[in-house]
């Protein structure tokens, strides 16, 4: 017996529309509100924009003397490092703290496709993942079977709704 195909219920309204006329007033009245949604977020990224550029060159100064006065502490601290901490890895330095970190040990590939196969060819499977997983697409090509396996629904029916107001799109072209 074939199944009928679910709707998707609207949520409850504070508006409906009544008429035709009506429904197509209120679907140019979205691309009208979706417009201007869309200026007011250019006009904001262009306000983003000017007040980066105000301060860019104070940041880059900023940064740099960061930079500068960061490397300068830690060649002091690495020279004087076992007067500071004696074994340990942390000192207080009134104004501030400085510590030493290891970092964990990681591994960086390069071809990886290259190092997969080495790895194959060479029998160390050990250090390859494999992952499992469900073959969704498998199962919705044969959906009976699928039906009986238990843990498996098949969805099917559901109904999107959506609204498009109608808008000619420009390009800017280069000069």
């Amino acid at each position: 017996m074939a199944t009928k195909p679910k709707k998707l219920k609207a949520p409850a309204q504070s508006y409906v529309c009544q008429t035709l006329e009506d429904t197509q007033a209120c679907i140019k009245s979205i691309g009208d509100m979706q417009r201007e949604h869309m200026r007011i977020t250019a006009d904001l990224n262009d306000a983003v924009a000017r007040l980066a550029q105000a301060v860019a060159g104070d940041l880059q100064s900023l940064s740099e003397g960061i930079q500068q006065r960061q490397a300068g502490v830690q060649t002091w601290c690495e020279a004087n490092r076992e007067k500071l901490c004696g074994k340990g890895k942390t000192a207080n330095l009134v104004t501030g703290e400085v510590t030493w970190r290891n970092r964990p040990p990681s591994i960086k590939i390069r071809g990886e496709e290259a190092v997969i196969a080495y790895l194959k060819n060479e029998g160390l499977t050990a250090f390859i993942r494999s992952k499992e997983e469900v073959n969704r697409d498998a199962m919705l090509n044969e959906k009976d079977k699928a039906k009986a396996i238990p843990g498996i629904t098949i969805v099917s029916g559901l109904e999107d709704f959506s609204i498009t107001p109608f808008e000619i799109e420009t390009a800017v072209e280069a000069v």
